[in-house]
């Protein structure tokens, strides 16, 4: 039996290139006095403490400062590092999103000179030469729908009747590779920071606001460059006819998803733009179905969004994210585009393609999904994407309507991410979660740097653009591709991060909530809460500090977990207190306690909660 618990094991025998850059924290003061000698604790706990010499000690306490290491003599329990600067005041609202920024190595610093002399001159207008090159379609009636207040626009639709009776479709897409030009400043400033961040309240560009909120974004009523893919469809959605074509567009409207949806809806409105949407809704719900039929995939996850104050800049409201049809239209013309430029340039460019792959999970990702499954009497298949996504939508409960989209989050976390990989350099180029044998990105290239490879590629394959070297070279493709995976990683953990600080901001002003959740996954000492109200997760632990703590009994196999006498098991309803626990300024957590069910010497009372005023208003 003892073999089952062995795990492989190494040993490191050589560094071969520290990896040492300077780390955030705060300073722990030393108790001797005018001593010039302190201990920086680094904000990582995967650092070691650091042992630093300075002056301005009491100047620097309560601060968040960066630290860097200069080495670690082989009898020191802690290296030697120097102050480096100050980063402001811990727990404000700029310093936490500084650190936030330099521990995920987001490159956040303006755009230099060097780069900014690349930009077009103001005013800037479309050239005669420009249009020589390209093909009008500021006739047609083009649209774009984007989430309210969105100002880097990508990407913009149209559908109309041909006289033959079909539908031509069009996706156009902002002509970024047409500003930014191959190896120039610019150029290398994007492929380094490899994507735009999003945070709270705050965007990191990846290329120049100039381009990314106004001569690269498709805003209504004003002629853009365009990179367009048109379609020939029936009526059943077939596509006929593919064509890729630099083009000119006048966008006839910017409209948010939920402008999009009242349109479609208001059986008054019968204007060329309405038109327009209903024939791509249209489309799209034909797309999505033949897409489900081949197994792809809808998972859930649940998306916060904060309502900021306008004055303060502090959360006042937290809500999950609301997706209606029109997102879902969006999201089908996207697709169809993504996987028609990959395969076009595929055909072209078999060993230098940027393409995107989603692999396969190892089938023991899916055991916790399973065992939860199995725990409330359901199957789940997952041989294939196909058997796993139509197991999951026959997955009920009586009575317990969340139950599907518990276990869609659950199945969620058994996925592998997705990469940006060369062509020349993998055979698997199967995208799992899509279900489809092969995908790029194409429709984003304000925002994520693979897309504007991607455009440069189709560009050259349609004649529209010249070559470059490092284009058609592999080694430097795939080494391109490693950094962007490296960037979109960062930048979605940088993005978690700042939901989890506004999260604890929202919290600190709410004093202590109690709400209803359930168990997501169950540990040897401990329970993770889903709140489903404020996509929130948090740990509910059993152990007490001191060693008389309750009973605890956990079976890997349920997973379930005995407290005293009563039974935890995944999907279970329970209610905890919430509130924010600030006792360590560089580490502040939710903390969830139990209240129900009861469990006498482990369970909480149910705290007074404060008067309704206070209580934060959720619309769902």
């Amino acid at each position: 039996m003892a073999s089952v618990f062995l795990k492989p094991t190494g040993k490191v025998v050589g560094i071969i290139k520290r990896n040492w850059r300077p780390f955030c924290g705060m300073l722990n003061i030393s108790q001797i006095k005018e001593s010039t000698r302190h201990l920086f604790t680094p904000a990582d706990r995967r650092i070691p403490r650091i042992r630093i010499e300075t002056r301005q000690a009491s100047t620097l306490a309560g601060q968040r400062i960066m630290v860097a290491i200069d080495g670690w003599p082989k009898h020191s329990r802690y290296p030697n590092g120097h102050f480096v600067r100050s980063l402001g005041n811990a727990g404000e609202k700029d310093t936490e999103q500084e650190v936030l920024l330099l521990e995920h190595d987001v490159p956040h610093q303006d755009f230099s000179q060097a780069v900014l002399s690349f930009l077009p001159k103001m005013p800037w207008t479309i050239t005669p030469e420009d249009m020589a090159r390209r093909e009008d379609l500021r006739n047609l009636t083009v649209c774009s729908v984007d989430p309210p207040g969105c100002t880097d626009i990508d990407d913009a639709l149209h559908c109309r009747e041909l006289n033959n009776g079909n539908l031509e479709v069009g996706v156009h897409i902002a002509d970024v590779s047409h500003f930014i030009r191959p190896g120039n400043a610019m150029d290398r400033e994007a492929a380094n920071r490899g994507t735009t961040v999003y945070l709270c309240g705050k965007r990191i560009d990846m290329v120049p606001e100039l381009l990314s909120s106004n001569l690269c974004s498709l805003r209504s009523n004003v002629e853009r460059l365009a990179f367009s893919c048109i379609w020939e469809m029936n009526h059943e959605a077939e596509i006929l006819k593919t064509r890729f074509t630099k083009s000119v567009i006048n966008s006839k409207a910017s409209l948010t998803y939920a402008e999009a949806q009242m349109r479609i809806d208001d059986t008054t409105k019968n204007d060329d733009i309405t038109k327009s949407l209903r024939g791509l809704n249209k489309l799209a719900k034909i797309l999505k179905r033949q897409r489900i039929q081949k197994g792809a995939l809808t998972l859930s996850s649940l998306e916060v969004r904060f309502h900021i104050d306008s004055e303060t800049h502090d959360p006042i409201d937290l809500q999950t994210k609301e997706l209606m049809e029109t997102n879902s239209m969006v999201e089908e013309f996207m697709l169809l585009a993504n996987i028609s430029v990959a395969q076009k340039i595929y055909d072209e460019f078999p060993d230098c393609a940027m393409l995107r792959k989603h692999p396969a999970p190892p089938p023991s990702n899916y055991d916790i999904l399973l065992k939860a499954a199995k725990s409330k009497g359901v199957e789940i298949h997952t041989d294939t994407a196909k058997a796993l996504a139509d197991s999951l939508d026959v997955a009920r409960v009586d009575g317990f309507p969340y139950f599907n989209t518990l276990l869609r989050i659950l199945a969620t976390r058994c996925m592998m991410q997705a990469v940006y990989f060369c062509s020349g350099m993998d055979s698997d180029f199967h995208h799992y979660g899509l279900a489809s044998p092969i995908y790029t990105h194409f429709t984003s290239p304000i925002r994520r740097y693979a897309d504007i490879i991607v455009h440069r590629l189709l560009a050259v394959a349609i004649a529209a653009d010249s070559t470059y070297p490092d284009l058609m070279d592999k080694q430097k493709q795939s080494a391109l591709a490693n950094n962007l995976n490296y960037r979109h990683k960062m930048s979605q953990y940088a993005q978690r991060a700042s939901v989890a600080f506004h999260t604890q901001l929202f919290f600190k002003s709410r004093g202590i909530l109690n709400e209803e959740g359930f168990v997501l996954f169950v540990r040897k000492n401990a329970i993770i809460v889903l709140i489903p109200k404020f996509g929130l997760e948090g740990t509910v632990f059993f152990d007490a500090k001191d060693k008389a703590g309750p009973k605890l009994v956990f079976d890997e196999e349920g997973p379930t977990l005995n407290v005293e006498q009563h039974t935890f098991r995944i999907f279970d309803k329970v209610k905890v207190t919430i509130s924010l626990d600030a006792s360590n300024i560089q580490h502040q957590k939710i903390r969830m306690s139990l209240i129900d069910p009861v469990i006498p010497g482990v369970s909480v009372p149910a705290p007074e909660v404060e008067p309704q005023a206070k209580k934060p208003k959720l619309d769902h």
